[in-house]
């Protein structure tokens, strides 16, 4: 009862005081990093006018390509949110934002964007003679066994878990907070060790094993969220000095947030796993069991 009493403080958190004269609620602003915004800016025009000259070219049916179409808007869109927002904002002054915000950047926007499978779409954006040296670049066999070795299920796997682990330590999620430039790299290394992760469970590997890696990751981050929520003490001092401000105690923001990662996050991971189970098993009895793709090619 007490728990859910807390989240309930969070989620409708009215700070309490104010800081150098003014409260938190006339501060909530949206991010205005350049950093942050340009590279989004930009990817938003390249697949807006890639899109237009791709579509008559795809060799997929209209439907598909409305769907990845609607599935690439959908991560920007949560991608933006999650980053631009005030709720990047909420996230420097609250643990339990800050996660939620991790989550959507890993667990929705790159998933998303994966299923779009944007690349060619985000090539036809580019002007033709950096198209066409782009397209010379990736069609070398360098770029190809790389990209090979980095979409291998298992090293994704490891990789995205230990970007979640490392930056959850203490230690450097305070440090995040405390600057700007480890921030975006945080947020980096969690958006692409995502993609790279959910490249391989949605295109590549066999279902079967695909869930197999869908399921380690929501054990491990289970376990990582029970750890903050369960520890008897305040392990994120820098993140959580701020909660007081918010009507709770740092103990109590960090369980919350704790909670988010632990039951929320790994739902998505857990659910995803059991969509992979249930398509591996209805095509086994089909003879079709390594079938890969979780959506039309």
């Amino acid at each position: 009862m007490r728990t859910a009493t807390t989240i309930g403080l969070v989620l409708m958190a009215t700070p309490l005081s104010a800081h150098e004269g003014h409260t938190y609620a006339s501060s909530v602003h949206w991010t205005a990093d350049p950093l942050i915004i340009a590279p989004l800016a930009v990817c938003a025009a390249l697949y807006a006018s890639g899109s237009l000259r791709f579509m008559s070219r795809s060799s997929a049916g209209r439907r598909v390509f409305m769907h990845r179409l609607l599935a690439y808007w959908a991560g920007w869109l949560v991608l933006a949110a999650a980053l631009v927002s005030p709720l990047h904002w909420l996230g420097e002054q609250l643990f339990t934002f800050h996660m939620i915000e991790h989550e959507l950047v890993m667990a929705i926007a790159a998933p998303l964007i994966v299923l779009a499978r944007p690349s060619a779409v985000l090539l036809w954006g580019l002007p033709r003679i950096v198209r066409r040296r782009a397209g010379h670049v990736l069609a070398l066999r360098v770029f190809r066994r790389t990209w090979t070795m980095l979409s291998n299920g298992s090293l994704t796997t490891l990789l995205h878990g230990a970007a979640i682990w490392a930056w959850h330590s203490p230690l450097l999620f305070d440090a995040a907070i405390e600057s700007t430039p480890l921030h975006r790299l945080q947020h980096l290394t969690f958006f692409l060790s995502a993609v790279l992760f959910w490249w391989p469970v949605i295109w590549k590997t066999d279902r079967g094993l695909a869930a197999w890696h869908l399921f380690l990751t929501m054990l491990h981050m289970s376990i990582l969220g029970a750890l903050i929520a369960l520890s008897p003490n305040v392990l994120y001092a820098t993140q959580t000095r701020a909660s007081g401000s918010w009507g709770l105690s740092p103990l109590e923001e960090q369980q919350v947030a704790g909670l988010v990662m632990w039951v929320p996050a790994g739902t998505i991971y857990a659910a995803a796993a059991l969509v992979l189970m249930a398509l591996w098993i209805r095509d086994s009895g089909k003879g079709d069991a390594g079938a890969t793709p979780i959506a039309a090619p």
